[in-house]
């Protein structure tokens, strides 16, 4: 029996021995985990979420100044075809007006030339017809700042106050867009 107890004291030691050895692997694993948390430190959500959110920031900027970009694009080759568009329709006044010049060097009918250049002014009156631009009524009218410029005053006691007796430069404008204010004179009755 004693050779029994021997064997189990011993195998109570070897196992406890085990025990002792397989408790200090568990934790040198353990401190081993504990330095490889200490070297990656775990993500703080608030921080991912903040890199999210910068990335997506930074994505957004890209696209707005892409399409800042195309816009102006845009916005040059619309304003290229719209002069082009305009210059072609007076090309046309351009080339009567040269034929009328050579006309009156060569010393033709004053009348023929007279009558050339109100065609002329018709072809203009036309090309701005079609443009939609029209001239602002100013003769005799009341005067309005914001389509008339004063640049005179006069006396007539035969109109009211604030009509306008005489113009100097016709204004004109573009559907609500005055292009050029009409340049007149005003009556003041004072």
């Amino acid at each position: 029996m004693q050779d029994t107890d021997m064997k189990e004291k011993q195998a109570a030691a070897e196992a406890e021995q085990e025990a002792k050895q397989t408790a200090e692997n568990t934790e040198a694993e353990a401190a081993e985990e504990a330095v490889e948390e200490e070297k990656e430190p775990e993500v703080d959500p608030k921080d991912a979420k903040i890199e999210e959110l910068q990335n997506r920031l930074l994505r957004l900027q890209a696209d707005f100044e892409n399409f800042r970009r195309r816009t102006n694009t845009e916005k040059e080759q619309l304003s290229t075809f719209v002069t082009a568009n305009v210059v072609g329709k007076f090309l046309k006044v351009l080339d009567n007006f040269e034929r009328a010049e050579a006309s009156v060097e060569k010393g033709d009918n004053v009348e023929a030339v007279v009558e050339g250049m109100k065609k002329i002014r018709r072809q203009f009156e036309e090309t701005f017809k079609d443009l939609k631009v029209v001239e602002i009524e100013a003769q005799d009218a009341k005067f309005d700042p914001n389509i008339h410029e004063a640049v005179m005053r006069g006396h007539n006691p035969e109109l009211d106050d604030e009509v306008i007796d005489m113009v100097f430069e016709k204004g004109y404008k573009l559907g609500d867009k005055v292009i050029r204010h009409s340049k007149v004179r005003v009556n003041s009755n004072d």
